[in-house]
């Protein structure tokens, strides 16, 4: 599957010759150095589930009045940004296919600037996930550690106020990035923004998981029951693991993309990664599919009506 620019220019990086990149490629050989070819029908087909995913956890959200919490707002943002990313990988997809075919023929200028607004919604929708991805293990954070005084921490003013300035941040990074994609420092602050937040969650997640550890412990010890607590702690090691994996698993390969092409554009075995690129963009979207089932999915009442939703519209 082609891409459209800037994204296309992520593919391989554009400080490195044509040449230097033929020859690194030549010099790295092996069947693993080409790539892979990923098709357009598992982009359009990912893209489908995700979207029908997240649409009916934005449904279910808006239409049940237990869920409007700042706790649900965060998850049916994320779903937001997850079904952006759905709908920009449909479009571009279509796009794509149409003008390979000939069924689609536009002016050069006309691409140009449905290029500028699809990757502006890509790159957007991205660090929007991402962000709102944060937001939530914050929230948690603050549900577990301050309990007591959640609701007057986290008031619904500074909910809307959080998902605000999320999606202007995420609006106005995506056009800087569409203004200025050849710039290695650009690069530098997306990679800046994943290792920052891959290290919130893991910080936070992890002292949430030692918290629950040790009142597990304590009640064990309470009522001797040593079998509840080392169930309790695999399932609680079960959920972490889920949690931060599928993070990194899916993100990970995409950033480290972005390093290989600032660090080393014209190594052989770096020209070789870039050639996985696709597969890096599949992954990120099969994150979009297993957000729901990991955030929104797991609560039985959000499953409730889930259910009268789809019962509804049949």
């Amino acid at each position: 599957m082609s891409t459209l620019a800037p994204l296309r220019l992520l593919r391989e990086p554009w400080n490195a010759s044509e040449g230097n990149q033929s020859n690194a490629t030549a010099g790295a050989g092996g069947a693993w150095c080409q790539g892979l070819d990923v098709p357009n029908e598992l982009f359009l087909t990912l893209g489908l589930v995700s979207l029908v995913e997240n649409l009916l956890v934005v449904a279910a959200i808006l239409k049940n009045r237990n869920l409007h919490s700042p706790m649900y707002y965060f998850i049916c943002c994320l779903a937001v940004s997850d079904m952006l990313v759905s709908v920009s990988n449909l479009v571009e997809t279509l796009f794509m296919l149409l003008m390979e075919h000939g069924v689609l023929v536009m002016h050069a200028s006309i691409i140009r600037h449905m290029d500028n607004i699809i990757d502006m919604l890509i790159c957007s929708s991205v660090v929007s996930s991402l962000s709102f991805l944060g937001v939530i293990a914050v929230d948690r954070y603050i549900t577990i550690f301050y309990a007591l005084r959640y609701h007057s921490i986290m008031t619904l003013q500074r909910a809307v106020v959080t998902m605000a300035s999320v999606w202007l941040a995420s609006t106005v990074s995506s056009t800087v990035f569409i203004t200025y994609y050849r710039n290695n420092a650009i690069l530098l602050c997306l990679i800046g923004f994943f290792l920052f937040m891959l290290i919130l969650m893991l910080v936070l997640y992890i002292h949430m998981f030692a918290l629950a550890c040790h009142h597990l412990r304590s009640i064990s010890s309470q009522q001797k029951h040593p079998t509840v607590y080392r169930t309790s702690s695999l399932k609680g090691a079960v959920t972490l693991t889920i949690l931060l994996g599928v993070f990194f698993v899916c993100w990970g390969p995409f950033f480290f993309h972005l390093i290989l092409i600032v660090t080393c554009p014209t190594n052989p075995f770096c020209t070789c990664f870039f050639g996985y690129f696709n597969l890096f963009l599949i992954l990120i979207i099969c994150n979009s599919v297993v957000d729901p089932l990991i955030y929104a999915f797991r609560s039985q009442e959000l499953r409730r009506t889930l259910r009268e939703v789809v019962l509804c519209s049949w």
